[in-house]
C-alpha cells in the first residue's frame, strides 16, 4: 500500500497531453489504474488477513443471547 501511496503522486503525467483508448487522458487513467489497484490490494488483504473468528461468531445463533448473558447491565 505504500508503494501505491507514491505512485499516486504522478509528477510524470502532469505534462503529459496524450490519451488512452482515445479519450481518457492519460493522468485520469493513471489514477484509475491506481485506484483499481489499491481495491484489488485492500480486497486481497482482507481475504488474508480478516479473522475467520469473528464471522463465525456472528453467525451463531446465540450470538446476541451471549453478549446479553456477559452484559452487566
Amino acid at each position: 500500500m505504500a508503494v501505491i501511496t507514491v505512485l499516486h503522486f504522478d509528477l510524470w503525467n502532469w505534462e503529459t497531453t496524450s490519451v488512452v483508448l482515445g479519450f481518457l487522458p492519460t493522468g485520469l487513467a493513471w489514477q484509475a489504474g491506481i485506484s483499481l489497484a489499491a481495491a484489488a490490494g485492500w480486497a486481497l488483504l482482507m481475504n488474508v488477513a480478516w479473522p475467520s473468528r469473528v464471522e463465525e461468531w456472528a453467525a451463531r445463533p446465540s450470538a446476541l443471547s451471549d453478549d446479553a448473558a456477559e452484559d452487566p447491565s
